[in-house]
C-alpha cells in the first residue's frame, strides 16, 4: 500500500500514441555505415569504407568545399597554430597547396617560431617545465634574432610581418627549407599573413625585439589578411586549426571590415578543426559569420595529426589529377 494520497496514482499508459519504426525519419541508417577496409585498399578504396556519420561526413563536405573554391578560383585560406607545425603537418599543408588547395596562410606568433626553427636546425619545441625555472624557456639566440630582424626589415619595406619572415629565411638557404611553410609559401609567392599578440611569444622578450615594428608588420596581415576574406565572397574557405583565441578574433574582426566597407560576403565556408570545441572558434569562425544564412560552417573534433591528413586525403581522392 502506497504512503502517498490516495488519488496520486502513477500514470497509465495504456493510450500511449506508437507510429511504425519504418516510417520515422532517422538520422542514421544502414547505408551510411563503415565497411571493413580490405588489407590492399587504395586511399580511395579506404576513404569509401568510412562511416557517412558526424566528423566523416563533415569532412567530405568540407573536402568538397575546398574542391569548389579551388574550381572557382576562390581563397582557401588556412589559419593555423603553432600546434599544427609542432604535429609535424608542414608536408601536407605544403603538397596541398602544389595542388592549388592552400592558396593562403594565416598564423598566430608561435607558428613562425616554430616553422622558423624547423628551417633552421630541423627541431623545435623545447621543453618548457625543464627551463622555465631558471629563466631560459625562449632564450634561443638565433630565433629571436631572426624573427625580431624580419619585423624591423619588413617594417622598413612596408611588408607584412610573414612575408618579412619568409624573405628572412629565404635568403639564408636554411637546411631544412623543404620542411617550411614559410620558406613555401614565399618561394611560390602564396601570401602568408601573421598575427602576433605582442607580449605572446618568445622573440618578444628577445634583446633586438622592436614593438613598433612587430605591430606594424602584424597590423599590414590583418589588412592583407581581411582582402582575402574579402574575396572569399561567392565560394571562398576559412579554415581554423589550432588557434583558439587569436586567430578566431583576427578573422572575426576581417569579416566585419569587410562588411564595414560595403563588400557583399556570403556563399562561404568556415570549418574549426582541434582537440577540444573553445568558445572563441565556435562563436567567432563557424556561427557568427555564417549567420542568417550567409555561408556554412563546421567544427570537427580531433588531434590534427590525425584529422588534418584525413582531410587532405578527402580531397585529393576526388581531384582528376589523380585518376
Amino acid at each position: 500500500m502506497s504512503i502517498y494520497e490516495e488519488d496520486l496514482r502513477p500514470l497509465d499508459l495504456d493510450k500511449v500514441k506508437t507510429y511504425p519504426l519504418a516510417s520515422r525519419p532517422s538520422k542514421v541508417t544502414a547505408a551510411d555505415f563503415a565497411e571493413a577496409p580490405a588489407a590492399d585498399s587504395t586511399l580511395r578504396e579506404f576513404l569509401r569504407t568510412l562511416p557517412n556519420i558526424l566528423a566523416v561526413r563533415s569532412l567530405r563536405e568540407i573536402a568538397a568545399q575546398v574542391r569548389r573554391a579551388r574550381e572557382l578560383g576562390k581563397p582557401v585560406i588556412w589559419g593555423i597554430g603553432g600546434h599544427v607545425i609542432k604535429t609535424g603537418l608542414a608536408p601536407v599543408i605544403i603538397d596541398l597547396m602544389s595542388r592549388g588547395y592552400v592558396t593562403a596562410v594565416a598564423a598566430n606568433g608561435s607558428v613562425l617560431v616554430h616553422d622558423a626553427e624547423i628551417a633552421l636546425v630541423g627541431s623545435t619545441s623545447e621543453d618548457v617545465d625543464a627551463t622555465l625555472g631558471e629563466g631560459a624557456f625562449g632564450a634561443a639566440e638565433e630565433t629571436g634574432k631572426l624573427l625580431n630582424e624580419a619585423s624591423r626589415r619588413g617594417a622598413r619595406d612596408g611588408l607584412g610581418l610573414g612575408e618579412a619572415l619568409g624573405r628572412e629565411l629565404a635568403e639564408l638557404s636554411p637546411p631544412h627549407a623543404n620542411l617550411s611553410l614559410l620558406c613555401a609559401t614565399y618561394q611560390a609567392r602564396v601570401p602568408f599573413t601573421a598575427h602576433v599578440a605582442i607580449g605572446a611569444d618568445i622573440a618578444h622578450f628577445h634583446p633586438t625585439a622592436d614593438g613598433a615594428s612587430l605591430g606594424q608588420t602584424s597590423h599590414t596581415d590583418f589588412r592583407l589578411l581581411s582582402e582575402l576574406v574579402r574575396r572569399m565572397n561567392g565560394g571562398g574557405v576559412y579554415l581554423n586549426i589550432g588557434s583558439a583565441v587569436v586567430l578566431p578574433e583576427i578573422f572575426l574582426k576581417a569579416v566585419t571590415l569587410v562588411r564595414n566597407l560595403g563588400h557583399p560576403l556570403s556563399d562561404f565556408t568556415t570549418a574549426n578543426f582541434d582537440f577540444i570545441q573553445s568558445y572563441r572558434p565556435l562563436t567567432n569562425v563557424v556561427r557568427r559569420p555564417n549567420a542568417d544564412g550567409a555561408g556554412r560552417g563546421y567544427s570537427v573534433t580531433g588531434h590534427h595529426e590525425l584529422m588534418i591528413p584525413l582531410l587532405a586525403a578527402h580531397i585529393i581522392s576526388h581531384d582528376p589529377a589523380q585518376g
